[in-house]
């Protein structure tokens, strides 16, 4: 009774799976992830997006972490490098960020001190291009495509570089190609056979049994995972509660820090913020 129930349940998270992965686009990180670490499938968005149709990638990372011992890390949705050498940053932001263009200057900042190792000479530098995709116009200037370029005094002369930023979204469809993959990210329809490699690779994992098999081997483990952070959240939240209380009855903090086996750092920001807010 026990194994056909539990049968019955893995057969039923399946069916869930598949409907889910039938409704990633590729403004769902955790797809793009999927379908972009394919070299073929991320060098189609980035020929067109450069506009360079023979960019041939060599390597592709997606969701590639970068850390920093005494400063903020990042994690880039793509991080590709052609054979030439010139590297390519691609950020699919869907929700809202309160200063986009500071965002850009921190990854492209990480972007490069990622490349350029100690002992290497600024000129070794390569070539970057950062393409910002974004699911509205953030600019709202009703254009699918803003370059940003920087320019020198008052004489208009161009100022080079090596760093390239452009800013894409999807609501604007102006019918240019650029527009034509954005509409293509906001539906991922397997039947859409306009995009290529990139619908080839769409069409795999939304339709064809090795590539359902890998989603929903990745978004069960993300279901997992999932349910983790929330039982730690669930304990911090009880810890921040607790620390609130013991605080109220006059507990000193060193020794609040100690029963909860937290900073005391951590429990004076607790402390300092009041109770947590119930759900």
């Amino acid at each position: 009774m026990a194994q056909a129930e539990s049968e019955k349940n893995r057969l039923a998270g399946r069916e869930r799976h598949l409907q889910e992965i039938q409704s990633f686009t590729l403004l769902s990180d955790v797809f793009a992830s999927v379908v972009l670490k394919d070299i073929p499938a991320c060098q189609h968005v980035l020929r067109i997006l450069t506009g360079r149709q023979k960019l041939c990638l060599c390597q592709v990372k997606t969701q590639y972490s970068i850390s920093r011992a005494v400063s903020r890390g990042a994690r880039l949705d793509v991080f590709a490098e052609d054979l030439e050498g010139n590297l390519y940053v691609v950020e699919i932001q869907r929700k809202k960020e309160p200063d986009h263009p500071r965002r850009v200057r921190f990854y492209r900042a990480m972007a490069d001190g990622e490349f350029l190792e100690k002992g290497k000479e600024y000129a070794e530098l390569p070539e970057l291009d950062i393409f910002y995709v974004s699911e509205k116009d953030i600019w709202k200037k009703g254009k699918t495509v803003y370059l940003v370029r920087n320019y020198l005094g008052d004489g208009g002369s161009v100022y080079e570089d090596g760093s390239h930023i452009t800013f894409v979204n999807t609501e604007v469809d102006d019918q240019s190609e650029i527009a034509g993959l954005m509409q293509y990210f906001r539906t991922a329809d397997p039947e859409d056979d306009s995009q290529d490699d990139l619908s080839r690779r769409v069409r795999y994992l939304k339709c064809e049994e090795g590539g359902l098999e890998l989603m929903c081997d990745i978004t069960d483990r993300i279901e997992q995972r999932g349910r983790e952070e929330g039982r730690i959240e669930g304990k911090m939240e009880a810890k921040h509660e607790s620390a609130c209380s013991l605080a109220e009855m006059g507990m000193p903090v060193e020794q609040i820090a100690r029963a909860l086996k937290e900073s005391v750092s951590l429990v004076q920001e607790w402390i300092s913020e009041g109770a947590a807010p119930a759900k």
